[in-house]
């Protein structure tokens, strides 16, 4: 062998061996991701009277009551929170509009998407509240432009300036239209430092049982973890291993409210808990909604979270994405939920609060301020509804709230006994009673001052802000028992009360079986006749089988009446100082 020829190969392989070190990429680092959250926000533009529980240290039996809210506020952590990451997503989980206070309904809700662009939403699912005036509608003030106006409107489009639609996008997995395609698309995708991020949305497939069925007329809504695991499966075969899944659908846990930081979740149930059970273990994050609880739960290293509603809390889950595989390191995986601190927040409370986060929590808690250009642009809602909200419709003699749980709310009762009033004349419908259905009541009728106090149609309007008509129908005295005794269909653990106005009373058995447990059911005192035709009044939603109540919708000689907060309105000018009592004696043993 020619000793100058191997001298000269050993050295051209040194040499390439070389050039292949000198050029070969170094370890990629780590990259953090910051996501942050909030849910159920339902046009709470303003800081209003909202709190948080929060465990009081000197008496724990007695929790602190936290003075949270505002979107001002939340833009202004979101911002500080955004500044100690440095790569951040904010994520809106649903019901970010419909069943709002005036400041987002009279603006067909286009105030509320302006803010949450302003706020730096960056994907958003959608819930069963943004369903409530129709698909068509819902596309529009995600779109942008104005409503063209249609007979009846009294809310405002384009109030200050045509309305710019969403500059975020709307992701949601399991809504088709009739012929299978998607209603919005069903995922985004997204790189931060070279890393691509799913983001996947659901909403409760119990949709079309809580909203107007005309709202959902010809969408299909289909399994949660079924949608959300077959777009997994196609996200990962292009690639994207980090998956976060945004489902407007919650759950419930032992710890509380005041303890939403217990990653133990100690007694979880609910939706969202069997959803999670049954998702891919693609999916790393899920961020959950619509029960407005708060939990931080840690589900086998998967973070199931909620953050209330209303804007009064976020959360936030850092998550560390490995470059090498694409996927999250679930072992470095952080989260809390942190509440939205406002002007009403008093300083012991705050530093209370601030002085149990870890330290990066607590720096942004230290530095969030609101939001000028929020704050700005919520005034001038605020200033264009004033007339409105401002104006004096009625007086009453002590509050009306909304119940410890939503079947003995005398806000409830109240709105059906204006609701009997505006349709018992014959020429009205005959109505002999009313039914309120507990979920349209949205917030307490407050009594400021010494009674009789002073109601205002922004009050009115926020406690039912849903613009429903007033429905006379009729059912015969057996129908109407079943309807009542459905209040606690057979596996339901405890009923769901209907709000009865003052002439309807009746005695329910909580022991008793099925079918047995509405007693001495009297109409103005007289017992019903099970096979009398009876007239009597709903709004509009539960007339078209709303909350479930698919028996309405065989109400016969049906005759539409006036608006329900028109109802309201008029009652509280004719009524001095109204005070409904119970109607329904709850008989546990």
């Amino acid at each position: 062998m020619n000793p100058f020829r191997t001298t000269t190969l050993a050295l051209a392989t040194a040499a390439a061996l070389l050039a292949g070190c000198a050029t070969a990429p170094a370890p990629r680092e780590p990259v953090p991701l910051r996501v942050i959250a909030f849910n159920d926000l339902h046009g709470h533009l303003q800081t209003a009277a909202l709190n948080l529980p929060h465990p009081n240290p000197a008496n724990p039996a007695q929790p602190l009551r936290v003075n949270v809210g505002g979107t001002a506020e939340l833009a202004g952590l979101v911002k500080a929170l955004r500044a100690g990451a440095p790569h951040s997503v904010v994520v809106s989980s649903g019901d970010a509009i419909g069943g709002t206070p005036l400041i987002s309904a009279l603006f067909f809700h286009e105030a509320t998407i302006d803010v949450m662009n302003r706020i730096g939403v960056d994907v958003a699912t959608v819930g069963n509240h943004e369903f409530d005036a129709g698909a068509a509608e819902l596309q529009r003030v995600l779109a942008g432009g104005c409503r063209a106006p249609q007979p009846g409107d009294t809310a405002i489009s384009c109030a200050l300036g045509r309305h710019e639609g969403a500059k975020f996008p709307s992701v949601v997995a399991n809504v088709n239209r009739a012929d299978g395609s998607p209603l919005m698309p069903r995922s985004l995708v997204r790189s931060y430092g070279g890393v691509k991020v799913g983001f996947i949305g659901a909403v409760t497939r119990s949709t079309p049982g809580i909203v107007v069925p005309s709202g959902v007329a010809g969408l299909r809504f289909t399994d949660e973890a079924d949608a959300i695991n077959a777009e997994a499966a196609r996200l990962q075969a292009q690639g994207v291993q980090a998956i976060v899944a945004t489902i407007h659908e919650g759950g419930f846990n032992d710890a509380a409210q005041m303890e939403w930081n217990s990653s133990a979740c100690p007694g979880r149930r609910g939706a969202i808990f069997d959803i999670e059970k049954r998702l891919s273990a693609a999916v790393d994050v899920v961020l959950s909604a619509h029960t407005h609880q708060g939990y931080a739960c840690l589900v086998g290293g998967r973070p199931v979270m909620q953050a209330l509603s209303f804007g009064r809390g976020v959360s936030v889950v850092d998550l560390v994405l490995d470059p090498a595989t694409g996927d999250v390191d679930r072992s470095r995986t952080v989260l809390r939920n942190l509440p939205v601190f406002n002007g009403r927040t008093e300083a012991a409370h705050r530093e209370l609060v601030i002085g149990q986060e870890p330290a990066p929590f607590a720096a942004a808690l230290r530095a969030a301020q609101p939001d000028a250009d929020v704050a700005a642009r919520v005034a001038a809602y605020a200033e264009r509804a004033r007339p409105l909200a401002e104006r004096v419709v009625g007086r009453i003699g002590g509050s009306f709230d909304t119940g410890a749980n939503r079947g003995s709310s005398s806000a409830g009762r109240l709105i059906a006994d204006a609701q009997h009033a505006a349709t018992r004349a014959p020429d009205r419908g005959g109505a002999r009673f009313a039914l309120m259905n507990p979920g349209g009541v949205r917030a307490p009728l407050p009594c400021r001052g010494t009674p009789p106090c002073e109601v205002t149609f922004g009050d009115v309007f926020t406690m039912q802000p849903f613009g429903n008509s007033l429905v006379v129908m009729t059912l015969t005295g057996a129908e109407i028992r079943q309807m009542l005794e459905d209040q606690q269909r057979p596996g339901r653990e405890q009923p769901s009360f209907l709000l009865p106005s003052k002439s309807l009373s009746y005695r329910w058995v909580a022991r008793a079986p099925y079918g047995q447990r509405v007693q001495d059911l009297r109409i103005d005192g007289q017992p019903v006749d099970p096979a009398a035709a009876i007239r009597f009044t709903v709004n509009s939603f539960m007339a078209d089988g709303g909350d479930g109540l698919s028996l309405l919708r065989q109400g016969r000689d049906r005759l539409g009446g006036e608006l329900d907060i028109d109802a309201l309105v008029s009652f509280l000018k004719t009524t001095p100082s109204p005070s409904p009592d119970d109607r329904i004696v709850v008989v546990n043993d």
